[in-house]
């Protein structure tokens, strides 16, 4: 979509006032009234209402009624607007945005008087803490229906992902070329006999061929300047019918966290991953984008399952 010089500066004007980023980035989150949006913003009820107008006629929120009252939420865009607003919301993380949607909790908590928990963030629960209701202790309860066989975690790191599905298989060899790495998951997983290390190069692991049932690469491509080598040696460690599992950054601009993390790419697309997974011999059975953070620069993950025939 091209832009007229007078589409471009009315835009661009648009997106210029701290004010209606506020907004923008409460609506995201959080179904709220214009009274609402005031008490937490401190910004004086006109003008949250003018902000809010003008949002709405660029497609950015829309309202439904809820009683008496208008409930404004922010609406997905595509096009010259939601490119712009997206490139933006990447780059933001302010003081002043943490204190914005902690206020905006305790405004949703004092809603409805009598109203429980889970009927105030119905809708948004995975966005809200609760005790006991983490990821990790969802994975952990589903664990227990998996029956992995024999796995290779390439690239482990100090075996987190090996000490969750431990209990699931019949053995994991755990593969880093770090020692210092491979000596802090040789000390989490003691007490597991089923677990074997092999410090050495993911591209170019030690273990025979189709030895595996399941191989995991959690994270594994970010560390590799050549991932189609490293998807081969995936397929050569897999027995016909096992499954290679892949967690990877989605591709991005952010080379300050990549240098941060000691990556060594920018991430790959659902697109792109998908194609070296089937250059390899890989039958994909999904690659999407199955998460994105709710922090800046809000990292997108892509999760791809492929089955070696």
């Amino acid at each position: 979509m091209t832009l007229s010089l007078e589409q471009s500066t009315e835009l661009c004007s648009l997106l210029a006032d701290a004010s209606r980023l506020r907004l923008l980035l409460l609506l995201e989150t959080h179904e709220l009234s214009v009274a609402e949006l005031t008490g937490i913003t401190g910004l004086a009820q006109s003008r949250v209402s003018t902000h809010l107008a003008r949002l709405k006629r660029a497609g950015l929120v829309q309202d439904k009624r809820s009683g008496s009252s208008a409930l404004y939420s922010a609406n997905g865009v595509s096009g010259a607007v939601g490119e712009l607003w997206e490139l933006l919301r990447s780059r933001l993380d302010d003081g002043q945005l943490r204190v914005d949607h902690e206020r905006a909790k305790e405004v949703l908590r004092s809603r409805t008087p009598g109203q429980t928990w889970a009927e105030s963030v119905a809708g948004r629960m995975e966005l809200h803490y609760s005790p006991g209701r983490t990821w990790e202790a969802t994975a952990r309860a589903l664990i227990g229906l998996l029956d992995l066989g024999d796995v290779v975690d390439i690239a482990c790191g100090d075996g987190v992902l090996a000490e969750l599905i431990a209990e699931r298989a019949r053995s994991i060899a755990c593969v880093d070329i770090s020692p210092t790495v491979i000596a802090a998951a040789r000390k989490r997983l003691a007490p597991y006999r089923n677990v074997r290390f092999h410090e050495a190069d993911m591209h170019a692991t030690p273990l025979p061929d189709a030895s595996a049932d399941h191989v995991f690469a959690m994270h594994a491509l970010a560390y590799t300047r050549t991932p189609e080598k490293l998807l081969a040696e995936g397929f050569r460690l897999l027995r016909p019918g096992g499954r290679l599992v892949v967690a990877a950054l989605n591709a991005h601009r952010h080379e300050a966290a990549m240098h941060a993390y000691d990556h060594v790419n920018l991430g790959l697309q659902p697109t792109k991953l998908q194609r070296m997974l089937e250059g390899a011999g890989f039958r994909v059975e999904n690659c999407r984008i199955s998460s994105r953070e709710s922090r800046p620069p809000y990292f997108e993950v892509v999760t791809a399952l492929a089955r070696k025939p």
